[in-house]
C-alpha cells in the first residue's frame, strides 16, 4: 500500500481533511471517528508504517515520540491525574484495522480492567 491508498497517510498529508490536535514534521493527531471513549484520539506517524512488526531500529523513537505526545495531549484534554490508556494494535489478530502504524489514547472514563479474563 502507499500513501495515496492509505487513509492515515492522506489525513497527515492533508488530502482527506480532518482537525489536526497535534502536528509536526513526524507526528499528527486528531479524534477517532468512532470513539470508544469520552477522550479517543488517534497519534499517528507521518511515516507510513503498517504495522509494529515493520518497524526497524531506526523507528524505536517514533513510538517513544508517540507516547509523548499521548503524554501531551492527555494534559491537555484534563485526563493526565485520572488516568489514561494507550493501545497499539499490531496486525488483524490484535484488531488493527487500519494499516498505519498508529496508538489510540483513550480515557476520560474509568476504562476497567484491559484484560479481564
Amino acid at each position: 500500500m502507499d500513501r495515496k491508498d492509505c487513509v492515515f497517510c492522506r489525513i497527515a498529508d492533508r488530502d482527506i481533511p480532518s482537525p489536526l490536535l497535534y502536528e509536526d514534521e513526524e507526528i499528527v493527531a486528531f479524534n477517532d471517528l468512532h470513539p470508544q471513549a469520552p477522550v479517543h484520539i488517534l497519534i499517528i506517524p507521518r511515516k507510513h508504517l503498517p504495522s509494529l512488526a515493520e518497524m526497524e531500529e531506526a523507528d524505536a523513537a517514533l513510538l517513544g515520540k508517540m507516547a509523548f505526545v499521548a503524554k501531551q495531549l492527555a494534559e491537555e484534554k484534563g485526563i493526565s491525574e485520572s488516568g489514561y490508556r494507550l493501545i497499539c494494535n499490531c496486525r488483524a489478530d490484535a484488531g488493527q484495522e487500519v494499516p498505519h502504524i498508529h496508538v489510540h489514547l483513550l480515557g476520560g472514563e474509568n476504562l476497567g480492567p484491559l484484560l479481564a479474563k
